[in-house]
């Protein structure tokens, strides 16, 4: 059950949201705990198990951290929940025929984030209930966004609300109102944009990658980009709006990437959540760039390296991740040197080396990606009954689609939001939009969120 389930945004949400208000403040973390735990049920009964003892050993690791202080301590929790996680996900190498744990990256990520901020010294207390509500979370278990501790450390809705009955409602309600908003744009991006170019993907893989023309390999590169992206985009903004629903702060994943003026400015733009944890926990403790251009270009490596690894085994993420960290070293190290240069090559590596690397990150097949890559660039000619107009045809059945994709990536168009988000206008708007993306997932099967398989 994903938040573009009909069955969550009617029946599941307004039920948990009607207990969650109902009970004491105090009580809400509990509830939030409850809730989450039902959510994960309802969609891997079969493994809640090692969710629920993950949790368990990191309490007990993190009560052990903060008695102690032990790096050694720190080193064994740290170890012991990357290899639960390499465990599950490269168990096909080891012929092994273990089922991936939903979400499993994720409160992974965010319990290794809490024990190393422990030991730091970033959290005062270990308590068991914002400890266990900070991993579960539901809105986050899925896929993320990775928040970290202190995002659920002082929610105002779990304190003892002051002032009068009428204030405290209105209160509830406002956040609930900003976060249905962000929700319904959230479910705009994933149902109506990102399904429909999804299709268009899957169009050119049912024709074959070596009977399309060039300019179709090309529209199908920027198609899968901007699928990719508002199928993110899309389930971090409903993420952050249930959320902001649950009175807790909004989280930004994605700051407008397509307008970055580099290939590492995009990175940090795109899925920023998990940008800033291998920053805070992997790059940084390695050195990061505080100790020369040789460690500096080798700890690049070594995160991109484990960027690739962390979404999966085949050739092609390791080809994705290598690929975008030579790039990345180049513009670091070479374009650096001429500002001017920078920023013209900057934006052309982002406008179209991005969406090249897309594609060697969609086609797993090492060689069915070169068939592709070599009708973008036809130096070899590798074609097979090819109809050099298809492109018209596609561009006839998704240029909605397209033209929507282009305009949801214009910035002024966020910050007309965020000026006018209470416009009357405004909110018609975004309810026409909620109801046009009810209308279409209850017209079809519906489409898992991409990145649930990572």
């Amino acid at each position: 059950m994903t938040f573009s389930d009909l069955n969550f945004i009617f029946r599941l949400l307004p039920i948990f949201l009607i207990i969650y208000y109902i009970m004491p403040a105090s009580l809400r973390k509990w509830a939030l705990l409850l809730g989450s735990l039902g959510f994960y049920y309802l969609n891997e009964p079969r493994l809640i198990l090692v969710l629920v003892v993950m949790t368990v050993i990191n309490l007990l690791f993190a009560k052990l951290i903060k008695r102690t202080t032990s790096k050694a301590v720190l080193a064994v929790i740290v170890v012991l929940n990357v290899s639960v996680l390499g465990l599950f996900k490269f168990s096909k190498l080891a012929g092994l025929s273990l089922i991936i744990p939903l979400g499993l990256s994720y409160y992974i990520f965010k319990m290794i984030s809490y024990q190393v901020d422990l030991y730091r010294g970033k959290i005062e207390e270990v308590s068991f209930i914002k400890a266990t509500d900070y991993f579960l979370m539901f809105p986050q278990i899925i896929s993320g966004p990775i928040a970290k501790f202190s995002y659920v450390e002082n929610n105002p809705m779990w304190l003892k609300a002051e002032g009068a009955k009428k204030e405290r409602l209105f209160k509830i309600l406002t956040q609930i109102e900003e976060g249905l908003k962000l929700m319904a744009c959230g479910l705009f991006m994933k149902a109506i944009i990102a399904d429909h170019l999804a299709v268009l993907w899957s169009d050119i893989k049912v024709i074959g990658y070596e009977s399309i023309s060039t300019p179709l390999a090309w529209l199908g590169a920027y198609a899968y980009s901007l699928n990719l992206y508002f199928d993110f985009w899309g389930y971090s903004l409903m993420a952050a709006g249930i959320g902001v629903m649950l009175g807790f702060p909004f989280i930004r994943n994605f700051n407008q990437p397509y307008l970055s003026s580099s290939i590492s400015e995009f990175y940090r733009r795109w899925h920023s959540t998990l940008g800033e944890w291998f920053k805070d926990y992997v790059y940084f403790p390695l050195g990061g760039s505080r100790k020369g251009k040789g460690r500096t270009a080798i700890n690049i490596f070594i995160v991109w390296l484990l960027t690739g690894i962390w979404h999966g085994y085949t050739a092609n993420f390791f080809v994705w991740a290598m690929s975008i960290c030579v790039i990345i070293l180049f513009e670091k190290f070479v374009l650096s040197r001429s500002p001017k240069l920078l920023a013209i090559i900057g934006h052309i590596n982002v406008l179209v080396i991005i969406p090249i690397t897309w594609v060697v990150f969609a086609i797993h097949s090492l060689s069915s990606l070169r068939v592709y890559l070599l009708r973008m660039f036809p130096v070899i000619d590798v074609s097979v009954a090819v109809n050099k107009n298809d492109i018209y045809y596609y561009l006839s059945d998704y240029w909605l689609y397209l033209l929507l994709g282009i305009v949801f990536t214009i910035p002024a168009l966020t910050g007309f939001y965020k000026k006018h988000k209470d416009n009357i206008l405004v909110v018609l708007c975004i309810f026409v939009m909620f109801f046009i993306s009810i209308f279409s997932l209850s017209n079809s099967a519906g489409n898992p969120f991409m990145y649930l398989r990572f």
